[in-house]
């Protein structure tokens, strides 16, 4: 596989620039099982494929936090793919009425602690809106206690 800065690798293996890519293969994993890519400076870039039916493939520098949570995908996965058709979304234009339905569904999606908690109580994730031209997908833009990342679960191609 190349980089678009032309770096060979293969996954989970160091490349010129030092970092490690993993690839997350959601489609092994079922449904329920999603995850949380904090952006972070840990040296470990983060791979995944979004898009529906364009297969983009995604990546974010930062740290994982699976969770599991039977069905948890089922909404967004029902928007994406029944009501957009499982069309590419980046730089869509949300109308309203999606717009809303998209940032209840992230809402309803709680992560367990935070790497700035001491706690381990359940925090709701938030859409992101400021980088919403980025949502696609398998791959939404979010905000957790800890700073922004990436909402991932398993692409419906």
């Amino acid at each position: 596989m190349t980089d678009t800065d032309g770096a060979t690798h293969r996954k989970g293996r160091a490349v010129a620039d030092g970092k490690r890519r993993v690839f997350l293969d959601n489609d092994e994993t079922g449904s329920g099982w999603m995850f949380v890519v904090v952006a972070a400076p840990t040296g470990v870039i983060y791979r995944t494929q979004g898009g529906g039916y364009g297969c983009i493939p995604y990546e974010q520098e930062g740290y994982l936090l699976p969770f599991y949570v039977p069905g948890a995908d089922a909404g967004l996965s029902d928007l994406f793919v029944g009501e957009l058709k499982g069309c590419r979304s980046r730089q869509f234009n949300w109308p309203q009425n999606l717009l809303d339905r998209l940032r209840r569904e992230v809402a309803d999606l709680c992560i367990w602690g935070s790497a700035n908690q001491d706690d381990l109580l359940p925090t709701p994730l938030v859409l992101d809106e400021s980088r919403l031209a980025e949502a696609d997908e398998a791959w939404i833009p979010v905000l957790t206690p800890d700073g922004p990342g990436f909402l991932v679960w398993q692409n419906s191609d």
